[in-house]
């Protein structure tokens, strides 16, 4: 509050000095009356070698260096350990650039709370009720204010409104307790989450193994399987073409009966609109168009009545997939050996155990030079049989599946590390937004994820900052009648970064600064500095900490 200071001309006689009243100096508060109770002199608090008469207390002069001999008027206001180091007006031993010894001019303000007022505030002719609402700071004398005692009022109103923040705190206490309930259960469901995920992995993986070997040990048979017509495998090439072309011309007759059952309903779709045509229309009318329609629709139906139905004209048989019992058995043409193959094979000539023997050393040999890369392995899986390629398949989706948990699993991790606050109580707010117009812009503040402006004109939004970290610093705010404000004392700031940038400056970034509320509320948004905004904001999840604050900036005063 901007104040017009008048400095009145106080006099000698304007003071009630402690020897003369027989009481305790005007201004002096409880914790310090006992440094005024001597019945012949005053010993300065901060300087007790200097002994001065009770006639010089309030006597409008700076005696004591740290101005403790005017607790009830303005002498020693200048006294300020950031003054200018000069001589103290009237005192032989203090300068200007002091402590003071006293915290100001003591208020008793009986019917509210008791306080201390600046001491330039004193005697300046102008009552300040709203930190002396007894009026004692300005004298009823000659040539001073006359300031009426209004505790009684604002004491009363002070107390209607304590209620109210009273119950307002209670309720965000309440708010702040489930807060902090769901904030646990969500972590709990995280771990479950986690002890799931291991499992399903760990089934996967066992799975996976199974999987790895069954398709290795087909892959080798693969390898080891000799099919023989003419030279060159040419029977294995002609085996794989015509596969593929059986399923290519399947595809194509998939296609082509897909067009024909659309045509089919077109079709029958005309025939009910001709149909209905023919027994409604009136043939008195001379409409020559219609029994023109009329004439070729009859035409058309007798011959199609006259034209057998066609036979076989189901292709679903045709169209089903080859296997055991429909179209052709490729397996059985993949896995089985040619009649001729016994010409061709020297083993079929060996004993069967020496047979047995050479087989698994030709298999060892063949993977050996496979695996160290001396023979190129089959890479065609064309010429996969049914099995093994249903193997690979059944593998590398037991792989993508082992992926998908494995990263779900990490991301659930990195989750229950993530810095949630005390108690992690955010935890309850990740996914939330709350938001504030102002002027032309809409504010938005998303927990945990990012700030944002909105145009309200439809201009785009404007990405303030992500989420980065949980900081602390000190505030220093005036209380509010409404009760939104940050106070006095440490309180959790939110640190969103690295936002969009600033044409020709830095990215953007908010800090939020958090206050005590019973709800989630964005109190107001200022921008600090260019590209550097401060969102003040309300959530009972800030209430136990500015209130432990609170309590202890109380303490040391």
């Amino acid at each position: 509050m901007q104040k017009s200071r008048n400095f009145a001309v106080l006099t000698t006689l304007g003071f009630l000095s402690a020897a003369a009243a027989g009481s305790i100096p005007r201004g002096v508060s409880p914790e310090f009356v006992s440094h005024y109770q001597a019945k012949d002199s005053f010993r300065c608090i901060a300087n007790p070698n200097i002994e001065i008469s009770l006639s010089r207390v309030n006597d409008n002069t700076c005696d004591c260096p740290d101005g403790s001999d005017e607790p009830g008027t303005a002498a020693c206001a200048h006294i300020d350990p950031l003054s200018p180091q000069q001589p103290l007006p009237g005192s032989s031993s203090g300068t200007t650039k002091a402590n003071h010894s006293l915290p100001g001019f003591w208020c008793e303000n009986k019917g509210h709370i008791g306080a201390y007022v600046p001491f330039v505030y004193v005697n300046d002719g102008i009552c300040d009720y709203d930190l002396c609402c007894d009026g004692s700071e300005e004298y009823a004398s000659v040539g001073g204010t006359k300031c009426d005692n209004q505790c009684a009022e604002i004491g009363k109103e002070y107390r209607r409104l304590a209620e109210i923040k009273e119950k307002k705190m209670n309720d965000a206490q309440t708010q702040r307790s489930k807060m902090i309930s769901d904030s646990e259960a969500l972590r709990k469901q995280t771990e479950t989450h986690i002890t799931e995920l291991e499992a399903e992995i760990r089934t996967i993986i066992a799975q996976k193994n199974v999987l790895d070997a069954k398709y290795k040990e087909l892959q080798k048979k693969d390898r080891n399987r000799v099919v023989k017509s003419g030279s060159g495998g040419k029977l294995g090439v002609l085996l794989g073409q015509a596969k593929s072309r059986v399923n290519e011309l399947r595809e194509t007759l998939t296609k082509v009966a897909d067009e024909r059952d659309k045509l089919r309903i077109k079709v029958n779709e005309l025939d009910t609109v001709l149909r209905k045509l023919k027994e409604e229309y009136n043939p008195n009318f001379n409409d020559e168009g219609v029994k023109a329609a009329v004439k070729s629709f009859e035409d058309f139906a007798a011959r199609e009545a006259e034209q057998p139905s066609a036979e076989g004209d189901d292709v679903s048989s045709v169209l089903a997939e080859d296997g055991e019992h429909s179209g052709i058995n490729w397996v059985e043409f993949e896995s089985s050996d040619d009649d001729t193959d016994i010409l061709y094979s020297l083993d079929a000539y060996l004993p069967v155990s020496l047979r047995e023997f050479i087989r698994n050393q030709k298999a060892a040999i063949r993977d050996w030079l496979v695996d160290n890369g001396l023979l190129a392995e089959k890479g065609n899986t064309a010429s996969e049989s049914q099995a093994t390629r249903e193997a690979r398949e059944a593998k590398e989706t037991a792989e993508r599946d082992l992926q998908i948990k494995e990263q779900e699993l990490e991301n659930e991790k990195s989750e229950l590390s993530k810095d949630y606050g005390p108690s992690q109580i955010f935890r309850s707010l990740k996914g939330q937004c709350i938001a504030i117009d102002a002027g032309e812009y809409t504010y938005e503040l998303c927990w945990l994820d990012k700030t944002s402006q909105k145009s309200k004109k439809g201009h785009g939004n404007t990405n303030m900052g992500n989420f980065k970290r949980i900081d602390h610093e000190v505030a220093d705010d005036e209380e509010r009648l409404d009760g939104k404000s940050l106070g006095k004392g440490t309180r959790m700031v939110m640190r969103y970064e690295d936002g969009q940038a600033c044409w020709n400056g830095p990215n953007r970034r908010t800090d939020v600064w958090l206050g005590c509320s019973d709800k989630e509320e964005l109190w107001r948004v200022t921008e600090a500095e260019k590209c550097v905004y401060k969102m003040e904001v309300g959530t009972p999840a800030a209430c136990d900490e500015q209130l432990a604050s609170e309590a202890h900036i109380k303490d040391e005063l």
